[in-house]
C-alpha cells in the first residue's frame, strides 16, 4: 500500500531521494509528465507518484527513464545526496567518444576547452565583483 501524501513521515528517504533527482532531470530537460509517459508507455499518475517518492520504480521504468533523460541509471541509484550527473556522465564519456569519428571527437575536445575557459572566465569575473563590493565597504 502507497502511503497518503500527507504523510510524508512514512515515505522511504530513498524513493523521495530518486523522486527528486528524476524529477530536477525532467524539469531540467523541460519535459512534461505527459511526453515522459508518452515516451516510456510510464503511466503520467505513476511518473507523479514516483516523483513524490510515493512510488517504488521497477529497473525497467528506471532504465526507460535513464534512457530518455540520457543519464546513467547509476546516477539516480547514488546513495550521496548531492550526487552530480555530470560525474556519471562522465563515467560513460570513453564509451560515447570510441563511436564518434576523429572530427567529431576533434569537436567534443573543443567545446570541452571552451567549457573550461568559459567557466575560467565567469569565475575570474566573480573575484572581480567581489574585489570590487569589497572595495566599497
Amino acid at each position: 500500500m502507497t502511503p497518503s501524501p500527507s504523510d510524508a513521515r512514512t515515505r522511504d528517504p530513498e524513493l523521495v531521494q530518486l523522486g527528486e533527482r528524476l524529477k530536477k532531470t525532467r524539469d531540467y530537460l523541460n519535459m512534461s509528465q505527459q511526453y515522459v509517459s508518452d515516451n516510456t508507455g510510464i503511466p503520467r499518475s505513476a511518473i507523479s507518484d514516483i516523483e513524490r517518492g510515493e512510488r517504488r520504480v521497477d529497473s525497467l521504468e528506471l532504465k526507460k527513464l535513464a534512457r530518455l533523460y540520457r543519464q546513467p541509471v547509476t546516477y539516480f541509484l547514488a546513495e550521496e545526496e548531492d550526487a552530480d550527473a555530470g560525474e556519471y556522465a562522465l563515467a560513460g564519456l570513453p564509451r560515447a567518444l570510441a563511436q564518434l569519428t576523429d572530427g567529431d571527437q576533434k569537436t567534443v575536445m573543443e567545446f570541452a576547452e571552451y567549457l573550461s575557459l568559459r567557466r575560467a572566465a565567469e569565475k575570474e569575473q566573480e573575484q572581480e565583483e567581489s574585489a570590487e563590493q569589497d572595495n566599497r565597504r
